[in-house]
């Protein structure tokens, strides 16, 4: 992000563990959710829900919030993919 002059408005320490309920809330506030495990890229529109399939998504195997996690206007990035960065930060 340092690269591209993105300069975070929040950065929640790795102590503090954001699950479930958080997922959800971004779930529901967001219009598009991109989910990237590696070069495998998910893409969610929520419509103001939190379905399931969103939230188990944005999981890791322990049921916490995969890092990094990112909340750019209406968009919420989860994991690291670069094509996903470049395309919706710029």
């Amino acid at each position: 992000m340092d690269a591209s002059g993105i300069e975070a408005k929040e950065v929640v320490p790795a102590s503090r563990k954001l699950g479930r309920s958080d997922a959800a809330a971004l779930a529901k506030e967001a219009r598009q959710v991109v989910v990237a495990k590696g070069k495998k890229v998910d893409r969610f529109e929520p419509g103001g829900k939190a379905p399931k399939a969103v939230v188990d998504a944005m999981l890791g195997p322990t049921g916490n919030l995969r890092a990094p996690t990112l909340r750019s206007g209406k968009n919420v990035i989860v994991g690291f993919n670069e094509e996903v960065f470049g395309e919706l930060l710029g």
